[in-house]
């Protein structure tokens, strides 16, 4: 069974070109089951029926797993099974007719404007550093890019005439990313006085740690949660993937189009990008339970 899911491990990566973090979770997913086959003495994929399936997810349910991560455990499942009866290494596929736990309705968070204001408002300006951390924040607003995104920009990925930056997303789809004049004024001020203090040697990078190296993923994170500190913001647990929910959020609140949010999220299904609307909508009605004269809460 090893070797199996080392193959197919192999395939992700080299036919399906998967991102290494992907590849990472899928290994994780894969690793469980398979402790659990050892568990139930299964030593072939082959002998693994629907109701070992059940049992299965039966079993991640045990150790409280949301529906949400056993819907992931799930469909690594599925795409393991699917490459193995590709490949003729079984007779039958045993997730066929398993069901994927009901979704859970859980709306992302979002900052308020007034928090964002909060956060724009610490990294110091006078310092490499804080020009840089600011510019950070501006652009994880701006443009909704994903934590891993925004730390692989390089410098020939931007594309300053139009005020746009080439993105590689997940499973290696680019896309472009829109900034506006606030962002802009953030950039040139980054370009200007605070990364050519961080360089150290010459660095394709956009994002430059104090040694002038690339600042890293968790780098980035470091630096959100101890501006978050400073800031005082308490009513969201602020992370870089909430500000790209408050992108999506702000543009459809500010009456963008669901297409053109899902293109500059880079979502593969408009499925992905609609859970905003449900935000965009509570909002609204919000709004209207406290404006309306007829409908104002007593």
């Amino acid at each position: 069974m090893e070797t199996e899911k080392l193959e197919f491990l192999d395939y992700l990566k080299y036919e399906r070109n998967y991102s290494e973090k992907t590849i990472i979770n899928y290994e994780k997913d894969i690793n469980l089951f398979n402790s659990f086959c050892d568990l139930k003495e299964i030593i072939s994929y082959n002998q693994v029926d629907f109701e070992f399936i059940r049992t299965y997810l039966k079993y991640l349910y045990s150790l409280k797993y949301s529906n949400k991560t056993i819907s992931r455990h799930l469909s690594s499942i599925r795409s393991l099974f699917k490459y193995l009866l590709k490949e003729n290494k079984i007779k039958n596929n045993p997730c066929l007719l398993i069901s994927s736990p009901k979704k859970e309705e859980r709306l992302p968070n979002f900052i308020s404007e007034i928090d964002l204001e909060k956060l724009f408002s610490v990294p110091n300006l006078n310092t490499p550093l804080g020009i840089r951390d600011e510019l950070i924040l501006r652009m994880f607003y701006a443009t909704g890019m994903r934590l891993s995104e925004l730390a692989n920009i390089k410098i020939k990925d931007i594309d300053f005439y139009n005020r746009r930056i080439k993105i590689l997303g997940k499973g290696n789809k680019e896309r472009y990313v829109l900034y506006g004049n606030n962002c802009n004024k953030s950039l040139e001020l980054y370009l200007n006085k605070g990364r050519n203090h961080l360089l150290k040697e010459n660095n394709e990078y956009l994002f430059l740690n104090n040694r002038g190296e690339q600042l890293s993923s968790g780098g980035i994170e470091y630096i959100i949660n101890k501006i978050v500190k400073i800031s005082g913001v308490t009513n969201n647990h602020v992370t870089p993937h909430v500000f790209r929910h408050t992108f999506a959020t702000s543009m459809l609140n500010e009456g963008s189009d669901l297409v053109t949010v899902k293109e500059l999220l880079g979502h593969s299904n408009l499925s992905t990008t609609s859970i905003y609307t449900h935000v965009s909508n509570e909002r609204l009605r919000n709004v209207y339970l406290n404006s309306h004269p007829r409908a104002k809460k007593k």
